[in-house]
């Protein structure tokens, strides 16, 4: 078994750091085929330049393929407020469509901000809303040739946070069959949504095909550290290996920093990072080919 998928990193930890010529050298000296878009790295420029900045990556060899779209208290598609939710929307479109100047073909998108417990506030109630906004959403998505991603989230203070349960993809799927909504399952939400390194299986049986994003971040189980992989408890044979199993051939956003002194962190420290998890990967596969 072979790895089919490239590495990707978060463009956030770029902001006010480096310019796009610095980001696309630090991608072609550490092994990464491009960045994730943030709304932080890409908030102030014209749609002129952002095709531009698209084209220079292009050029470069390299992608900006995926884009994390707004995530704040303020872009709930899931709100139970009509008038809030209607602003998310809005927000939201307006960001897939500056992603898409970029050349973005995935747009990650959180189910909800909202931290409450669904079993008390009611899961119906959130698929519902959900539900109107995607349908809002999804026009805009197919003009642009865009899949949105629904992400894996956090559990929330008080448990089971709409996205943080295996089983709530089960009803994504089920409430939201369109071929321009995919998944995106993060690894460090996972294992704090759940507690057992080896539950991530659930995500990938409840997601299947229509995983569509990764974004590969570790901790200790407790909460959401976003350390570079293998810094942590996260099983990536587990992960790798599924990854594999699903014939995932796009780029893995690798949502961390380096594990080295920063913000600026070095160009040796971003190959060391993408060399790290190219092990981990050869170690995964290596083992479910019955190699040592």
């Amino acid at each position: 078994m072979k790895k089919t998928w490239t590495w990707s990193t978060t463009s956030g930890v770029f902001t006010g750091m480096k310019s796009h010529e610095e980001i696309r050298q630090l991608c072609r000296g550490a092994g990464l085929s491009g960045i994730e878009g943030t709304t932080e790295l890409f908030s102030a420029q014209s749609e002129g330049e952002l095709s531009a900045i698209g084209a220079g990556y292009r050029d470069a060899g390299l992608e900006i393929r995926t884009f994390h779209l707004p995530a704040g208290s303020g872009e709930d598609l899931a709100s139970f407020y009509e008038t809030a939710r209607r602003q998310a929307v809005e927000r939201i479109r307006r960001w897939m469509e500056r992603a898409a100047l970029l050349g973005v073909r995935v747009g990650i998108q959180h189910p909800s901000s909202n931290h409450y417990n669904t079993e008390v506030e009611g899961l119906d109630k959130y698929l519902g809303q959900l539900e109107k906004s995607l349908k809002a959403l999804l026009p805009v998505a197919e003009s642009l040739g865009m899949v949105i991603a629904l992400e894996n989230m956090l559990p929330g203070p008080a448990g089971n946070r709409l996205g943080s349960r295996p089983e709530h993809f089960g009803h994504f799927t089920r409430a939201f069959a369109h071929p321009n909504i995919g998944f995106c399952l993060d690894t460090g939400h996972a294992l704090v949504a759940t507690g057992k390194a080896e539950r991530v299986d659930e995500f990938f049986q409840a997601m299947g095909p229509r995983l569509v994003a990764f974004h590969l971040a570790d901790n200790a189980g407790d909460r959401d550290s976003h350390l570079a992989p293998g810094h942590g408890l996260v099983d990536w044979g587990r992960v790798f290996r599924q990854a594999a199993e699903l014939g995932f051939a796009q780029s893995m956003c690798i949502e961390t920093p380096p594990f080295a002194p920063g913000p600026d962190y070095s160009d040796a420290a971003w190959g060391q990072m993408v060399a790290e998890a190219e092990v981990l990967a050869e170690k995964a596969l290596a083992a479910k080919s019955g190699r040592k």
